[in-house]
């Protein structure tokens, strides 16, 4: 039988290591996942970067956190950021289907999402959502603007074509493979170099109200609740910037002549 003396050591080195444990917790690694979508998530000289990207660096900062950005298609980003403890994701629609899976950590862009046609396709004529049922939009896989498609009736291979982001959506619309897609007129100049267009070259035919919203970061619903206080007090911190300000504006009209 041991005496207590000799149970005292084991006891304090199991304290030990379970403070030990709290600590690593404590610390545990952050990831933040996305995919590209100009302006607000872009690439320059190899990094991340771009409008909404710079806010959540700021955050980072803030908090006095180091996290790797990891670029994948939306699907992807969406699935790891959905299973995968301290892992963080943006610009993400906060929906319903959505809610329980993730920690909110706050507003981080603003989109108005609109249907958009190559301009000499006179053929295509849009003045209510049931007007695009008669033709095949590209949509990213996953995205909300998406899973609204699907809500209202539209079908997959029918009238609606999944793309795995939206670089690969306007490509589709500047090769004729597709007649429409569901974009931000305020954000698509770097797509529309991407593919040799031209805003003379495109339509914004018809804005979906139910699309227009802020997108928020968000991090798994299983992550470290220090990590987690952390980002939202650094969050609310950048929220007070100019910088902040500018690119939560919501654009009330879409751009003149689209």
């Amino acid at each position: 039988m041991q005496s207590a003396m000799t149970k005292l050591p084991r006891l304090a080195a199991v304290g030990l290591m379970l403070c030990f444990s709290g600590a690593l917790a404590a610390a545990a690694p952050l990831r933040v996942v996305l995919e590209l979508s100009p302006p607000h998530q872009t690439m320059v000289d190899g990094e991340v970067a771009g409008l909404t990207t710079a806010l959540v660096k700021d955050i980072l900062s803030h908090a006095k956190l180091d996290a790797p950005f990891e670029v994948y298609p939306w699907a992807r980003a969406y699935k790891i950021a959905a299973t995968t403890p301290n892992v963080m994701i943006y610009n993400m629609a906060r929906t319903p289907e959505r809610e329980g899976l993730f920690q909110w950590i706050g507003p981080i862009g603003a989109y108005r999402l609109g249907l958009v046609k190559l301009k000499k396709r006179h053929d295509i004529q849009i003045n209510k959502l049931d007007d695009a049922r008669t033709f095949i939009t590209a949509v990213q896989r996953d995205d909300y603007a998406a899973d609204y498609m699907l809500q209202q009736g539209f079908v997959v291979g029918k009238t609606l074509q999944l793309e795995p982001d939206i670089s690969q959506s306007w490509f589709m619309l500047a090769h004729g493979k597709v007649d429409l897609l569901i974009d931000d007129p305020h954000s698509i100049d770097v797509m529309l170099q991407q593919h040799n267009l031209g805003r003379e070259d495109i339509e914004f035919v018809y804005f979906i109200q139910a699309l227009a919203q802020q997108t928020w970061l968000a991090v798994n619903k299983n992550s470290d609740a220090a990590l987690v206080a952390k980002l939202k007090a650094a969050h609310q911190q950048v929220a007070k910037t100019e910088a902040y300000r500018y690119v939560l504006q919501l654009p009330e009209q879409p751009v003149e002549g689209l």
